[in-house]
């Protein structure tokens, strides 16, 4: 009888062992499973877009064209019979820029079907204009007028402003604006092409401002998780 006992708990015993073995052999596969699968699949792009994200948003504000416009602008002012008039010519330089940190993660969109990365950029901003002091030039008529009264200075300020808001129009003008886009398009396209490019991962970008999306449609990075649920399960 006591033979007996010890013989079944000596078999539950080896049973127990054999049931670890058996756990510890199965759990060593499955990590070895998932190794290789992540070596085969690849870095997830939604990561690897996402840090390229915060890249640009660090950045604040992104600047890739600027122009040079001259304004042309006169004044005229009539007094005591008199007239006189004064003719500005105002270079001046425009900078166009992006609020990079207006670019949040919905503005960021990742089609699996289609391997394509949508980037929807903020309006494209015009900075200045920056006047050429040294280039400015002035021309008057009616010396007496502007000699005895204070035509003059009322004829500068009129043509500093004007010119002013004539760069700014010229600066807005369809083909600048075109050129600024285009410009930008291409530094984020690269910015988001090369992480990917470097992961491994063969997939499009195309970058969109505002005006250009065509689609109502509000989608997600992928079709089924949001980039913060894609991230905290890699952890």
């Amino acid at each position: 009888m006591e033979d007996r006992r010890v013989r079944n708990w000596g078999c539950a015993k080896f049973a127990a062992l054999l049931i670890t073995l058996l756990l510890a052999v199965g759990a060593g596969f499955w990590f070895l499973g998932q190794s290789v699968k992540q070596q085969f699949t690849g870095p997830d792009p939604v990561t690897v877009a996402q840090a390229s994200l915060q890249g640009l948003r660090e950045q604040n504000r992104l600047s890739t064209f600027a122009a040079r416009y001259v304004a042309v602008v006169t004044s005229k002012q009539s007094r005591l019979g008199m007239s006189a008039q004064k003719t500005l010519i105002m270079p001046g330089m425009v900078r166009y820029e992006i609020d990079m940190a207006k670019l949040e993660q919905k503005n960021v969109q990742w089609d699996a079907n289609a391997k394509r990365l949508t980037v929807t950029l903020p309006p494209v901003e015009i900075v200045g204009p920056e006047i050429d002091l040294n280039a400015m030039r002035e021309y008057d008529a009616g010396g007496l007028l502007m000699r005895f009264t204070d035509v003059e200075d009322r004829l500068d300020a009129a043509n500093r402003k004007a010119g002013q808001a004539e760069l700014v129009r010229q600066a807005r003008e369809a083909t600048p604006m075109k050129l600024a886009k285009d410009a930008t398009r291409r530094a984020v396209e690269r910015s988001f092409t090369m992480p990917l490019e470097a992961a491994g991962i063969d997939a499009s970008v195309q970058v969109l401002f505002p005006d250009e999306r065509t689609d109502t449609r509000r989608e997600r990075w992928d079709s089924s998780r949001s980039p913060a649920e894609v991230v905290g399960n890699r952890w």
